[in-house]
């Protein structure tokens, strides 16, 4: 190149691929952009301040309000330094998952025995043992007492509480009554409850079912946001003093598990609280979340995994599109995984023979009878409800998984019973049938006299 070819040599800028943001003018958005840089909250602090409608029965009125507005906010990142520059790292509580079910109107004995009977069911327990339930004052508590004792409540609360590093705890029993006994000074009344704690899953946890009536034979009623954040927070509170505050880098490790899941993940909601008009821009910028600066190579992980399963397509570097199906399919998707775990534990070694094209999942009683061999039995669905599910190794060589009420089981379809389970054109309804040990030589079969029908 000559000379006067190089100085006639003119490069041209083109626009700049990224969206740059344009810088704070004001005082309220330089401070906004700090609290982000920071970790905080902006979607909490830019919340309306006015006081929203309260909804539902038990949201209008109810005891644990005081102790619920106290509590709020409760578990949120803490910064610790004890270093020179500054520098240091964050903390929070524990992570505890509280679920909760109001049982109104139409709390029958026979509903409330089932229930319990299902959470004292088989291979519940550390060691693979029947499940037993326990109160306050009891390590072995009555449960047709605790049934008879509201046989004329109007209403019953039932809870789950799964602490995130339950099996750290190890035995839960002393953790649940600190907590009921927390719940009953912030609600002021002694409360009648029986638990159950379960050792099956992953995630060690307590079911716990409370009378809906206060010491003095009053109804009661537990405000709303009591229930849904201040369990929580209280749980939170104990999980923290026994084991000590949870830091970032726990956090991250854990959430590092998540990434090749086919469920609906933390990193999911994650993405689509960050996400604006379903797309998704993890570009470094300075007004990027904190939480997503920290875990951004985690998000793309993710994202990467998304795009696998066509839920995820990428627009540019650092920016995709979300489906609009991404959470009910990961969530269908993850209830069919759990379904199929449930499967497999019931059949134990048996599974490793078993295809799972021969697993059949009935979300209600099939119409056409089956019958085989009762392999497991539980609570379907979250635990919460009068659903149970029974797992049936049939006799047409394969494993039957099907959903059906809980009060539709007689006592005697034990582990291992030979069982039919159908629903007949010219019956009332369903219907669940122990059969003798041997099983019938045609496929038509005589009804025993304990035939259990849904009521009506």
């Amino acid at each position: 190149m000559s000379k006067d070819e190089s100085s006639d040599f003119r490069p041209h800028l083109g626009k700049p691929r990224g969206r740059p943001r344009k810088a704070p003018r004001t005082t309220t958005a330089l401070i906004l952009r700090s609290v982000a840089e920071q970790g905080g909250d902006l979607r909490r602090l830019l919340r309306p301040t006015r006081e929203r409608k309260p909804s539902g029965r038990f949201n209008a009125r109810g005891r644990g309000r005081e102790a619920a507005a106290a509590l709020e906010g409760h578990g949120g990142w803490e910064f610790y330094s004890d270093n020179a520059d500054g520098s240091g790292m964050r903390f929070r509580a524990r992570r505890v998952i509280v679920k909760a079910r109001v049982k109104l109107k139409g709390v029958e004995s026979q509903a409330i025995a089932a229930h319990l009977r299902y959470l004292q069911r088989e291979g519940v327990t550390i060691d693979g043992r029947r499940g037993h339930t326990y109160s306050a004052s009891e390590d072995e508590a009555d449960p047709k007492a605790f049934t008879e004792r509201g046989r004329e409540d109007r209403h019953q609360f039932r809870f789950i509480v799964a602490a995130e590093d339950g099996v750290a705890l190890g035995d839960l029993k002393p953790f649940t009554r600190r907590l009921m006994g927390q719940m009953e000074q912030d609600l002021d009344t002694t409360l009648d409850w029986v638990a159950v704690d379960h050792y099956n899953t992953g995630h060690p946890h307590s079911h716990v079912v409370v009378r809906g009536v206060t010491d003095d034979g009053k109804i009661l009623y537990i405000a709303g946001n009591y229930i849904a954040h201040g369990i929580r927070a209280r749980a939170s509170d104990l999980v923290t003093r026994e084991l000590g505050r949870q830091s970032e880098l726990e956090v991250q490790q854990k959430l590092g598990q998540e990434v090749d899941h086919d469920r609906f993940t933390r990193l999911d909601r994650t993405l689509l609280d960050e996400a604006q008009d379903g797309q998704v821009d993890l570009r470094i910028s300075p007004g990027q979340s904190y939480l997503v600066r920290v875990n951004r190579h985690l998000l793309i992980s993710r994202l990467e995994r998304l795009e696998a399963m066509q839920l995820a397509t990428p627009v540019e570097p650092g920016v995709w599109d979300l489906s609009p199906k991404l959470k009910p399919v990961l969530a269908q998707l993850g209830e069919r995984i759990d379904t199929l775990n449930i499967m497999r534990d019931a059949l134990g070694e048996a599974a490793a023979h078993r295809s799972v094209s021969n697993y059949m999942v009935h979300r209600d009683v099939p119409r056409l009878p089956v019958t085989g061999h009762l392999v497991g039995k539980g609570l379907a669905g979250d635990g919460l409800s009068d659903k149970a599910y029974l797992v049936v190794d049939g006799v047409d060589a394969r494993v039957h998984y099907i959903e059906l009420n809980a009060t539709l089981v007689p006592e005697e379809a034990r582990m291992g019973t030979i069982l039919s389970v159908g629903r007949e054109p010219s019956a009332r309804g369903p219907w669940t049938r122990p059969l003798p040990p041997t099983l019938p030589a045609t496929t038509g079969f005589t009804s025993p006299a304990s035939t259990t029908r849904s009521p009506g």
